[in-house]
């Protein structure tokens, strides 16, 4: 597989990662797979500890919360033939939670939107296939709350950046891939 940018949206438990992981095995290749969760209880623990047991031995593994695209550029090397990224939905909630408080949605897509430039230009730098993970929150209710408005609308906004730059973009719902471009 020659490089080419995939988005993969859905809701939660739709089967955007798996389906990535399917994708990224297929190549035949290396596979660096950049992983953005962070460990803030036990149940988040026990979930990071799962999706790394499930991965197979030989893809790379770089952790970033934060300056993704610089942890991912750092870790490639010649035999990637793919990269994966799981998720930007992460990312998103790990840059804005560190944010001053009060932050407004200027300021928190702003702060996305550095992350998504790295993560581009790490992108353009490389030879290998990519595949992006990130949940669609677009499409239920209003957020009750402030930050949950913030965080929405600062992800739909980074979702829409990457689509506009990815060859393929896709839509999983119950486990199936829609192509929406």
């Amino acid at each position: 597989m020659s490089r080419q940018l995939t988005l993969i949206l859905g809701g939660a438990r739709s089967g955007k990662s798996t389906y990535a992981e399917q994708q990224a095995a297929a190549t035949g290749g290396g596979v660096l797979y950049a992983a953005t969760a962070e460990a803030w209880d036990e149940e988040m623990r026990q979930r990071i500890a799962a999706h790394r047991a499930q991965r197979p031995p030989a893809w790379r593994t770089v952790e970033a919360p934060r300056r993704l695209g610089a942890a991912i550029a750092a870790a490639l090397t010649p035999d990637i033939t793919c990269v994966l990224v799981d998720c930007i939905t992460l990312l998103a909630s790990n840059v804005i939670i560190a944010l001053p408080e009060g932050s407004d949605e200027r300021t928190a897509s702003a702060a996305l939107d550095a992350e998504i430039d790295g993560l581009l230009a790490a992108y353009q730098q490389s030879g290998a296939a990519w595949c992006i993970v990130s949940n669609e929150v677009g499409l239920g209710i209003v957020p009750a709350y402030p930050l949950g408005r913030v965080y929405r609308d600062a992800l739909g906004r980074a979702n829409q950046r990457l689509a506009a730059a990815a060859d393929r973009v896709l839509l999983m719902v119950a486990g199936l891939p829609m192509t929406v471009k």
